[in-house]
């Protein structure tokens, strides 16, 4: 039978594929079918995933992937800055294991790209840093980094990230070349760089406006000058022409021209 942690993990890696969207909802019933387990097993599994903060749950909707806001969107990014900086800021060195298996899934990524499998691409890009994290002999700030990941991988589905996948991947190379020329330093530089660029590709606003939409959608209606004159010029301006007959043709009708220009 299907563990909790099997289903946890599951989702996560859903989410790191961006297989599932932010405000997916999770049934615990369909979830039990497709697991083969009882709904006692997806509860555990989404109740831990709601303690990591992937999944949230609602009286009346259930249980669903979280949609972060603009402020948590932000955070997170921060979070990720702290935990990476930090993690490479304190290396000595790097041993040649390590180098190894980080360019064992840099070789994946590049193959990830090449290919069609656009999952495949997000989830291994993403995983990226949790195995920088594992590789440089910190689990514990592994299986944080997963579920930051994770977290940003929704922010970025949610506020439309422009990032090229591509550069994403040249990043990494970056940084790992750095990592085995012994410059941590460097190594350090360019993660700060790369997650920067990372944030900025996101379509935040400046700052957080919780009025945005309904003062966009209430914002006065621009009109022509010919729109914009007054009521007073309008009537005027209708009762001339209605007023005045055709020089041509008395009996023939008005033009729809003019019928026209009432209506708009």
């Amino acid at each position: 039978m299907t563990t909790a942690t099997e289903i946890s993990n599951r989702i996560i890696e859903a989410v790191m594929a961006q297989k599932l969207a932010p405000g997916s909802r999770l049934g615990e019933q369909q979830l039990a079918m497709l697991f083969d387990c009882s709904r006692t097993i997806v509860r555990e599994a989404l109740t831990r995933l709601a303690t990591r903060g992937i999944v949230t749950v609602s009286a009346r909707r259930g249980w669903y992937v979280i949609e972060p806001s603009e402020d948590e969107a932000r955070e997170a990014f921060e979070a990720r800055r702290v935990i990476e900086l930090g993690l490479l800021h304190q290396l000595k060195a790097v041993d040649k294991a390590a180098v190894r298996q980080l360019k064992s899934h840099l070789q994946r990524e590049k193959a990830a790209l090449a290919g069609s499998d656009v999952g495949a691409r997000s989830f291994l890009l993403g995983d990226f840093h949790v195995c920088l994290a594992e590789c440089l002999g910190n689990s514990l700030l592994a299986d944080t980094l997963r579920d930051f990941t994770a977290r940003t991988t929704l922010i970025a589905m949610l506020y439309q990230s422009s990032h090229d996948a591509a550069q994403s991947c040249e990043d990494h190379v970056r940084i790992v070349d750095a990592l085995e020329a012994g410059d941590i330093a460097r190594a350090e530089a360019l993660m700060a760089e790369h997650i920067g660029t990372v944030q900025s590709a996101l379509r935040l606003q400046a700052s957080s406006d919780p009025l945005a939409g309904l003062r966009n959608a209430l914002a006065p209606v621009h009109k022509s000058p010919a729109q914009a004159s007054s009521p007073a010029r309008a009537r005027k301006s209708r009762a001339t022409k209605s007023s005045t007959p055709p020089a041509s043709n008395p009996d023939a009708p008005a033009d729809a021209s003019t019928y026209l220009g009432a209506l708009l």
